[in-house]
């Protein structure tokens, strides 16, 4: 009998077994180079010979291992992973994500205080969007555009406002109610945009939220050539905290929110 080397299936001739092989792909095979062999043992002795047995980087430092379970071991032990939590036990697929993680809810907390209610947050993007849509029971007149106000009036160099050409703030105020020729059939639709929306107020949700209005903010690393541009604060904001333009530090962001909202003065950058 002639045995499939990766299932185990047995074959009465030899080239019945070839051709099973070959059909499902079931050669054994090198680890390191491109050889196929009719069974696990001849694969493992190739290997042997040659030394192809693959090696297992520590994903930090030079040391190598026969096995991925002997280098997990080893950089569980020294924290030797690039993109491992040790306290959470967790990998990420890329750095990205790792940071983002690190500056979630459950290693920075909640000690970003609204500084009128003093609501906890995580973040200053967090915060500012609590303000920026009217949330605050302790500031109901804040909102987007008064926050917009305040801060354009004290960055007269436009640090990180737009220089406006016609900024009508009634417009920027008012409510958009749906009509019904909004309904298409099938969907609510956004003139605008033509997102479809299941229900009535759900596209009054989306028109009456800041999505379709203007870009006041932007990027202040001119150096970077970002160019960025944000419709709310908390778009900025979210913005400089992911330190995807290198202008500046999460924690910048967090200890300098609450001086750009009140005005009295502008990020320390």
């Amino acid at each position: 009998m002639f045995e499939c080397a990766t299932c185990g299936s047995r074959f009465y001739d030899q080239e019945d077994c070839d051709d099973h092989m070959d059909d499902y792909a079931h050669w054994a095979k090198c680890e390191t180079c491109d050889g196929q062999f009719r069974s696990q043992r001849a694969a493992d002795q190739h290997m042997n010979a040659l030394n192809h047995w693959p090696t297992y980087e520590c994903e930090t430092c030079t040391m190598e291992f026969d096995s991925d379970v002997a280098r997990d071991q080893h950089m569980r032990a020294e924290k030797h992973f690039e993109r491992f939590c040790p306290d959470c036990d967790q990998w990420f697929m890329n750095n990205n994500n790792l940071r983002m993680h690190l500056n979630s809810r459950i290693h920075r907390g909640t000690t970003v205080l609204c500084p009128f209610c003093k609501s906890p947050f995580t973040t200053a993007s967090g915060a500012c969007t609590h303000l920026e849509s009217g949330a605050c029971p302790r500031a109901p007149t804040l909102n987007r555009e008064t926050i917009y106000k305040i801060v354009r009036e004290n960055d007269r160099n436009g640090v990180i406002t737009n220089k406006l050409i016609g900024w009508k703030e009634d417009e920027e105020r008012s409510k958009w109610e749906v009509n019904p020729n909004a309904y298409n059939g099938n969907y609510w639709e956004c003139y605008y945009c033509h997102r479809q929306f299941n229900t009535a107020s759900a596209l009054s949700s989306h028109l009456n939220s800041p999505f379709h209005k203007q870009k006041i903010y932007h990027c202040p690393n001119k150096q970077g050539s970002c160019g960025k541009q944000f419709i709310t604060l908390a778009g900025l904001f979210a913005h400089l905290e992911s330190e995807s333009c290198g202008l500046t530090r999460f924690e910048n962001v967090q200890k300098d929110y609450q001086t750009v909202v009140s005005g009295r003065g502008l990020m320390t950058m």
